[in-house]
């Protein structure tokens, strides 16, 4: 027997009844109301209650079959149209007829229970109440399975974002032999994204760009630090170990399962290809994939524009007049014209204002937020 709040909260139901007989629809009513159900919607017309469904929202549903216009069948049709997927909707039908025929038919057409006239006041009150519970219960799993799936939405968030973390770590780890800033992976992976979103690709493209191109030289970790900085020219032996690096990196990122893991394999392995063929294998034009493309710019532009062990830092003007001299030979003309779109239109400024930003903050509390600002449209 249910006490307390589960009784009150049964009692809250809001029943609508539906009957064109209003001797019979009195009789409900009033042993109704005298169980302590008080939000009820009765209807004599059938041709009225859709409208009715929709406005009073029932959790529970007594109808009669037998009805001049729609009948019972008809009406159960209908409404049940209108009940949201995944919701428990209970029809209870209202009749006299016992014959097993139109029973099977009704269970069969969705209803869940019978009350037949005339009615006995106990058996109207058990069968609404055992109804009335299912529906809560349904609604409590119902609930119960929202929290648990945010639940895993949050955690596979978190496990997201960690993985992000850890090859952001791991980019800046193979960058900083030759960067002490550890800062070029970071801002080769942010140009590599505005070039991605100026050429039109996707957003989850971008995303994905935005975090697989500083990874591109993690294949240097491989790589003796008597080539890696030397600071004069490098012979043809060491100039083949330093080509290396991009085997290096796509066999360490061989074999994830992730679309993220698979793009920066991509990139690590074409980012040095020139559109001339020219580049590390010979590969050539539209056959390069587009990411290493863009990176290629992204790339080759950063480490111009700052300074490395073994070179001084050009100025803007100089670098850009050196990736507008390649277009055609060492860079995709279709990736330099968007860089050069990028120049003109001043979206270069995010990239300086968040250096400024680490050089003088560091990359934590309020400047980081700051810099994840400047850089949200690409995030």
């Amino acid at each position: 027997m249910l006490r307390g709040n589960r009784a009150n909260q049964l009692q809250e139901g809001r029943l609508l009844v539906i009957d064109d007989e209003d001797s019979a629809l009195e009789a409900l009513e009033k042993m109704l109301r005298r169980g302590g159900y008080t939000f009820l919607a009765l209807q004599n017309d059938s041709s009225t209650a859709v409208d009715t469904f929709r406005q009073f929202r029932p959790d529970l549903v007594l109808l009669d079959l037998h009805m001049p216009g729609m009948d019972g069948f008809q009406v159960m049709e209908a409404l049940q149209g209108l009940v949201p997927e995944g919701e428990y909707v209970p029809f209870v039908v209202l009749t006299g007829d016992l014959d097993p025929e139109i029973r099977a038919r009704a269970l069969s057409s969705g209803a869940k229970d019978f009350l037949a006239k005339p009615y006995e006041y106990n058996e109207v009150l058990l069968r609404i109440r055992n109804l009335l519970e299912t529906r809560m219960l349904h609604q409590q799993l119902r609930e119960h399975n929202d929290l648990l799936e945010e639940k895993v939405r949050e955690r596979t968030k978190d496990l997201e974002e960690t993985r992000t973390e850890l090859l952001r770590h791991l980019a800046m780890a193979a960058e900083y032999r030759d960067d002490v800033t550890g800062r070029h992976a970071e801002r080769v992976g942010v140009l590599s994204a505005l070039l991605a979103r100026r050429l039109g690709l996707s957003e989850e493209v971008v995303r994905l760009i935005r975090y697989a191109a500083p990874l591109h030289d993690v294949g240097k970790i491989g790589i003796p630090d008597s080539i890696l900085m030397k600071s004069g020219p490098l012979s043809k032996a060491e100039f083949e170990v330093m080509k290396s690096h991009t085997h290096i990196g796509a066999r360490i990122l061989a074999g994830g399962r992730f679309p993220l893991l698979e793009l920066a394999g991509e990139i690590a392995l074409t980012h040095h290809e020139r559109w001339d063929g020219k580049g590390y294998t010979g590969m050539a034009g539209e056959r390069i994939p587009l990411v290493g493309r863009i990176v290629a710019v992204a790339d080759v532009f950063d480490s111009l524009s700052h300074e490395r062990p073994y070179k001084p830092a050009c100025d803007l003007e100089e670098a850009m007049g050196i990736i507008e001299g390649g277009r055609g030979s060492h860079f995709d003309p279709r990736v330099v014209d968007a860089f050069v779109d990028l120049v003109e239109e001043g979206d270069l400024v995010q990239l300086r204002a968040l250096e400024e930003l680490e050089a003088r903050y560091g990359k934590t509390g309020r400047v980081r937020s700051e810099s994840t600002q400047l850089l949200a449209p690409v995030s």
